[in-house]
């Protein structure tokens, strides 16, 4: 890497010669984030001709600032404005006010409080029922028969989408977020299964399809007052779809590698299960899913002493963000006891993850159940990652587990 002094980067902007998407540091970016961080507060990612921001202040400063580092350009490497996105950009992740502001205020309503106390109880005893099956067995896959197993069996119904062809939920989701980075490998890994689920996705989100009483058929009655068009509301139902379930499923495994990797920590919440919530909020922050999230500049702006122009893209890198030991002590431990205040896992400002109190829940949920029932937790065998683009996932976690 080599500091720049001329042209329009700005004489503090630091040249960067490596891939953000190369396989090795998609694998295990975190080695790798401590030398971002020191590099400087804005680099310039020469292979995308993209700027980049790893360090907590100018992440924050960049997510705060929705009027000037915008989304409705995509929140990927590529420009809507010079190139349209594959399928109809996002009403809440692509859009900003007022088409956001709409859609927003829209979706707050239908995912609420009293809307998550309705169904509790429901996810509560699913939860312990697995956590009943893990535990008999003793030796599990902390992925496929666990953090793939909760979310799918809990949050479809809630959407109220139908049954068959749930199976293509995993990889639209997971195209969807690959579509963030390049077309690299793992992109066209990924874009051979979506023409099916992609076809699957645009049938299910349709009214006719979804039950009645569902979150997904709340939208549809916005639609019918008037606040919204039916396009629009196939779209918002979309969005559960996409952000809704891969996303959560990564959380738990990632949260189950902290514990099985620190199992003082798990003796810690068997001992004190007030710190349920604090120990999810505390995984989100270690091993983020979404690694990395891009913005648009809507006009020139100096950030942190460097000057990028109108229609600049800006990577922020979100998990190295939540591990800057400028802002947090000790940041690479996993530390239930932490105060996780202001990581940007669910990134932040007007577009913070919507679907974060459905994600919560469900979580704290299954945690606990697991908590009363678990004495212990090892790895049994090397963990197996599932690759993407921007987020931290895995295909595989074995471990077993001591009975309470």
């Amino acid at each position: 890497m080599t500091e720049t002094a001329a042209g329009r980067l700005g004489e503090r902007a630091v040249e960067m010669d490596f891939d953000p998407f190369d396989e090795a540091f998609l694998e295990d970016p975190y080695p790798l984030h401590g030398a971002l961080r020191d590099a400087g507060p804005v680099l310039h990612i020469r292979r995308y001709g993209i700027h980049a921001c790893a360090r907590y202040a100018e992440v924050m400063e960049v997510l705060r600032d929705h009027a000037t580092y915008c989304s409705a350009r995509g929140v990927g490497l590529q420009d809507f404005k010079t190139d349209p996105p594959w399928r109809p950009a996002s009403l809440l992740l692509e859009a900003d006010p007022p088409e956001h502001t709409r859609a927003r205020t829209l979706m707050n309503r239908i995912v609420s409080l009293p809307a998550l106390k309705k169904v509790r109880d429901r996810w509560q005893a699913q939860a312990e029922e697995l956590a009943d099956r893990l535990v008999a067995r003793r030796r599990f896959d902390a992925v496929t028969d666990l953090a793939e197993v909760f979310p799918l069996s809990v949050f479809p119904d809630a959407i109220g989408i139908m049954e068959e062809g749930r199976e293509h939920m995993l990889p639209y989701a997971a195209a969807v977020f690959n579509a963030y980075g390049p077309r690299n490998r793992v992109f066209l890994s990924s874009e051979a299964k979506l023409p099916a689920a992609n076809a699957w996705v645009a049938e299910a989100c349709k009214r006719k399809n979804l039950q009645p009483g569902s979150w997904g058929m709340g939208i549809f009655d916005a639609v019918d007052a008037g606040e919204i068009s039916e396009e629009e509301g196939e779209r918002l139902v979309r969005s559960f779809l996409s952000a809704g379930v891969d996303t959560t499923i990564n959380s738990i495994g990632n949260m189950m590698l902290a514990f099985a990797t620190y199992p003082d920590q798990w003796a810690v919440l068997r001992q004190e299960g007030s710190l349920v919530r604090k120990a999810f909020e505390e995984a989100l922050r270690w091993d983020s899913t979404a690694q990395i999230f891009c913005r648009t500049t809507t006009r020139e702006v100096d950030l942190a002493g460097v000057r990028l122009p109108e229609g600049a893209k800006v990577l922020l890198f979100l998990a190295a963000a939540n591990r800057d030991p400028r802002k947090w002590d000790n940041p690479d431990a996993f530390d239930i006891r932490r105060h996780t205040s202001g990581h940007v896992a669910f990134g932040y400002g007007i577009h913070q993850c919507l679907g974060q109190m459905v994600a919560r829940q469900e979580v704290e949920l299954l945690l606990a159940a697991l908590r009363e029932r678990i004495a212990s937790i090892r790895m049994t065998g090397p963990l197996v990652r599932r690759l993407n683009n921007s987020l931290h996932a895995m295909a595989s976690l074995p471990v077993e587990i001591e009975p309470a």
